[in-house]
């Protein structure tokens, strides 16, 4: 059997996470069986779809290294097939219009409510006469299109990830609405479980991946393929996202879409890379992998059945993993935005040599993308000041003495050897400690007594053209 599986998401909203996870799953159960990845768009929610979510969709599944394979495919362009397959059902009788009122709704939910029965549809309008349909349409009433679903009927089905899984007709809610209320002699808007199976049937769809909140839906939708005669695809859920507090993570937790993510300064391998873990865990327990990598390993067999945490720790590990080892030529034009951002001013195309040899100063110390503005600062800034350990450090004997000897012997065009042997002579001609010298110079040069590498920092600003003034400025205050 070819593995044809497809991420159909709504463009009412960003991508989501959770939506996202779900891409990754079924991109990574198609690679690892050589199957096809479809992109289905499922935008027949008129009033809330628009073009602007779509890009944001197909960018953010972009940025994260899930390319399709086909589509994308939109649900409003194959409105006839969603009519055609609703006419199929009513001419078999497996479907029929309803007239019902959202008043007469609303009443018979609260005549539920009050007796303490679960909502549902009671079927009224299953077996109208053509008299009683003669008489709501001589009153105006524009029907919506019902299925029928029996109450005493079994959906039973094998889940890849949860096992055998049954559902009981009266569970479903009765008959359900398929088709919005008619427009003239045409059908009304096509509801998600009718044009899901359309879709499905018509892309040969093999295996369903989805979030276990979709299990009613899959019971419903199990009896319209058959009603329609196609063939029932396999179906996997996997576990929901999870909040800190065990809730399923929405937008009242903060952060949820994929480009909030990638502002927070987290990069796609990284974040691709976490998401396979919410729910997968690795044969071999491995948990820095690319997305290649995890596709020769993925099965749905290893897909857990709990929800998964949210794990903001775990995510910045493995983000800081991948941006240590990320060469300056790829982690610089990363960086380059964010420092954009806090306006530091710089020349890209004559300082490419410089920023390069910032980034990969830096590198090691980073979590996420945005921590390059903090570490970055000293760099940028026109003048410094010291903090308050530096402040109580520099009052020390000796600091001024080793500033004015520093100062004296740095030249222009300084290099790693000539800064090492500058601090060599230094401790040796002032008969003083090797990290009094370093510390002093240190504090000179970023106001602060811990940073990154002292050399490097000393080269980089030396070549900035700052470092002699700056040394020069707090020599200047000490008595």
């Amino acid at each position: 059997m070819s593995v044809r599986v497809r991420i159909a998401p709504s463009p009412t909203g960003n991508l989501h996470i959770g939506t996202a996870r779900t891409a990754v799953f079924n991109w990574l159960y198609a690679r690892n069986q050589k199957g096809t990845f479809i992109l289905r768009v499922e935008d027949t929610d008129i009033e809330r779809s628009k073009a602007e979510y779509t890009e944001n969709i197909k960018s953010g599944l972009t940025w994260l290294g899930l390319n399709w394979d086909e589509g994308p495919f939109f649900q409003t362009e194959r409105l006839d097939k969603y009519r055609q397959a609703i006419q199929t059902l009513v001419e078999k009788g497996l479907a029929y219009p309803c007239y019902c009122t959202p008043e007469e709704l609303d009443e018979m939910r609260e005549k539920q409510k009050a007796t303490n029965q679960a909502p549902r549809y009671d079927n009224r309008h299953r077996n109208l006469s053509a008299e009683q349909i003669a008489e709501f349409e001589a009153q105006g009433r524009k029907p919506v299109i019902r299925f029928k679903i029996e109450d005493n009927q079994q959906i039973i089905w094998n889940d890849l990830v949860r096992d055998r899984v049954i559902w009981q007709g009266s569970d479903l809610g009765g008959d359900m609405v398929i088709a919005r209320a008619s427009e003239g002699d045409v059908f009304g808007q096509p509801l998600y479980n009718l044009a899901v199976v359309v879709d499905d049937m018509d892309m040969d769809i093999s295996h369903v991946i989805r979030g276990e909140d979709h299990i009613a839906n899959t019971a419903k939708q199990i009896l319209l393929y058959q009603a329609l005669g196609g063939k029932v695809p396999e179906f996997a859920h996997t576990p929901l996202i999870l909040n800190t507090e065990g809730r399923k993570l929405s937008k009242r937790d903060g952060v949820t879409s994929i480009d909030d993510f990638r502002k927070m300064g987290f990069v796609a391998p990284a974040l691709v890379n976490y998401m396979t873990l919410l729910g997968w865990t690795s044969p071999d327990g491995e948990e820095i992998f690319t997305l290649d990598e995890a596709a020769t390993k993925f099965s749905l067999e290893r897909v857990n059945k709990a929800g998964a945490k949210f794990d903001w720790d775990k995510l910045d590990w493995i983000n800081s993993q991948y941006l240590h080892i990320m060469p300056p030529e790829d982690l610089l034009p990363a960086l380059i935005p964010y420092w954009q951002g806090a306006g530091y001013e710089f020349d890209i195309e004559n300082q490419k040599d410089w920023l390069l040899e910032l980034t990969a100063l830096i590198s090691t110390s980073l979590t996420r993308l945005t921590d390059g503005v903090k570490e970055t600062a000293l760099f940028f800034a026109s003048e410094i000041n010291l903090s308050d350990e530096a402040k109580d450090f520099v009052t020390q004997e000796g600091v001024k003495d080793v500033l004015g000897s520093v100062i004296s012997a740095t030249s222009e065009d300084l290099t790693e050897d000539e800064a090492k042997g500058i601090i060599k002579q230094v401790t040796k001609d002032l008969k003083v400690k090797k990290g009094l010298v370093m510390r002093s110079l240190r504090a000179g040069l970023t106001g602060e007594l811990h940073g990154p590498d002292l050399i490097q920092t000393w080269l980089l600003l030396n070549k900035k053209g700052v470092a002699k003034a700056r040394l020069e400025n707090l020599f200047k205050t000490l008595s």
